[in-house]
This record gives structure tokens, C-alpha cells and sequence, in this order.
């Protein structure tokens, strides 16, 4: 067996995707902080490491299960931790059990802080993050990455904050979750060949090309809409509008998109890393308003 540095199993974790789970936790608790002045910090902060190692979990047991499928070869997208055979199927399985570990142990003991309720979003988390190889193949993946990527962690966050499900919380899981959303969404349309190949079905193979592009464009763009109506209509402070800078970002990368009919695949091979990045902008230009 091949030993492996920290770097190497860093990168076969894909820390870089961690935004993707992280800012919804971080958006949540500012917002809530804005809302109602007093937040129990401490619990937002074990909620941010353990749906890291959640996530970092799911990245793992996803490569391993799409190796195994043979959705994942060498001439494939994405880490080729696998593919390239710098990690063996069993050394990234174990790598994805064993990150369940701390994030399961994290969740619990915000259970036993704040309350049994919390065992139902964990609950969900753990699902999202087994069950999302067998859901992705049949197109459910998108569906998957919005409640693990957004719904739960916005109600959960809100009731390990503040002591209650807040329903206003609602109003952060559309923006955010949309655009954490449109990542995968990018790295299906292109990896739409491959999947064929592969025997697999994706939302994005059922929708077709134009749908594709379509409904790329709402998921960037209407989020920064989103924004412009909450503030107007009093329900986020003025400087949520930062945001708006991200129109620029988010309209070259449907230019991208749009690129696709005529130029193919290659056109949007590193799509989904610029809309991760899109995602942080984004996340972050809301997370400064709200504490503004």
C-alpha cells in the first residue's frame, strides 16, 4: 500500500468544493445575528466544522462509488485520485467512513446541547450523504444538494442559534442554495457524454441542452433578483445589496454556458469550479451586509 502525504489526502477530499457547505452555515448565522442581536456563536461554529466533515465525507464516498460505477475513468473530469491510481477504492471508502466519524460526533453533542429536535436535520445530513451516489444515478442529485446544502443547514443552524426553528431563515435558502445548486448542475452538463458511457442518469441528461442553459441562467442569476426583492421589501438591511456585484461574475459565466451548443463540452470544462466561485462571492458579499 502507497503512502500518502496530508496533501495528498486533502486533495482527495476536494477542500476547495468545502465553500459549497460552509457559506450557507456562515450566511445563516450572520443573518440570524442581524435579526436578533444574540446567537449562541459557539454552536454555530461546531455546526460549520461538522457539516465540513460531512461534506468531505460525501466527496469521498461520491469518487469511490463513481469509480466503482465507472462514471469516473482517465479521461474523465474532476480528481483523479482514483482513476490515476494514487488511492485504492478501499483506502477512499475507509477515508469516507472515517470522516463521518468527528461529524457525527460533532452532531451529537449539539444535539445534547440545544435539544433532540436536531436529530431529524442530522438525521436527513446523514442520508443526504450516503444515499447521494445511488440518487444522483437516477437524477435526484440537484434535489439532494439543496436540502443537504441548504434547507438543512439554514434550519439547523437556526435552532442550535437561537433556540427555534425561525422561518425567515427560509429566505436565505433560495440565493444561496440556488447557486450551490447551479455547481453540480455545471459539472453534469459537462460530464453528460461520460455519464451516457457510464449508464448512469442525471437531471441534466433528462433536461437536454437548452434546458440546461436555461436553467443554468436562472440558478446565477436569479438569486441576485432574490436579494433585490428582500431588501425592498424590508426583510434584508440595505447593504445586502453588495451582491449585486456578483451579476458581473455570474453573467460571464452564462456566457460560458452559452458557448456550449456550438463549441461542446470543452467549452465548460472548468465551469463548475468558476460557479464554486461565484458561490464564495456571492456568500460572502451577504455575509459582509449582514454584518454591516
Amino acid at each position: 500500500m502507497k503512502k500518502h502525504s496530508l496533501k495528498d489526502w486533502l486533495i482527495a477530499v476536494r477542500p476547495w468544493s468545502f465553500p459549497a457547505s460552509a457559506m450557507p452555515v456562515l450566511v445563516t448565522l450572520v443573518y440570524l445575528y442581524w435579526a436578533h442581536s444574540t446567537i449562541l456563536w459557539v454552536n454555530g461554529l461546531l455546526a460549520l466544522a461538522s457539516i465540513i466533515f460531512f461534506h468531505a465525507s460525501g466527496n469521498a464516498w461520491s469518487d469511490y462509488f463513481d469509480f466503482e460505477k465507472g462514471v469516473d475513468r482517465e479521461d474523465t473530469f474532476g480528481v483523479k485520485t482514483l482513476t490515476s491510481g494514487q488511492f485504492t477504492p478501499r483506502e477512499i471508502r475507509n477515508l469516507a467512513l472515517g470522516l463521518l466519524v468527528p461529524a457525527l460526533a460533532l452532531g451529537l453533542w449539539l444535539m445534547y446541547r440545544t435539544g433532540l429536535p436536531l436529530f431529524w436535520i442530522g438525521l436527513g445530513g446523514l442520508a443526504c450523504s450516503l444515499l447521494y451516489p445511488w440518487l444522483k444515478y437516477r437524477a435526484f442529485g440537484d434535489a439532494v444538494i439543496f436540502v443537504a446544502y441548504a434547507i438543512l443547514p439554514t434550519l439547523g443552524v437556526s435552532y442550535i442559534s437561537v433556540g427555534a426553528f425561525i422561518p425567515e431563515v427560509l429566505l436565505i435558502i433560495v440565493p444561496v442554495g440556488l447557486i450551490t445548486v447551479a455547481i453540480l448542475h455545471a459539472n453534469n452538463t459537462r460530464d453528460i457524454e461520460t455519464d451516457v458511457r457510464a449508464g448512469i442518469t442525471t437531471f441534466a441528461m433528462k433536461a437536454g441542452m437548452k434546458t440546461n442553459i436555461v436553467l443554468y441562467l436562472f440558478e446565477v442569476l436569479f438569486p441576485i433578483l432574490w436579494i433585490v426583492v428582500c431588501v425592498v421589501l424590508g426583510y434584508f438591511p440595505w447593504w445586502s445589496l453588495l451582491t449585486v456585484v456578483t451579476v458581473l461574475p455570474a453573467v460571464a459565466n452564462v456566457r460560458t454556458m452559452l458557448r456550449l451548443p456550438k463549441e461542446g463540452i470543452r467549452a465548460i470544462y472548468n465551469l463548475d469550479e468558476k460557479t464554486a466561485k461565484l458561490q464564495l462571492l456571492f456568500s460572502l458579499l451577504l455575509t459582509v451586509g449582514f454584518l454591516i
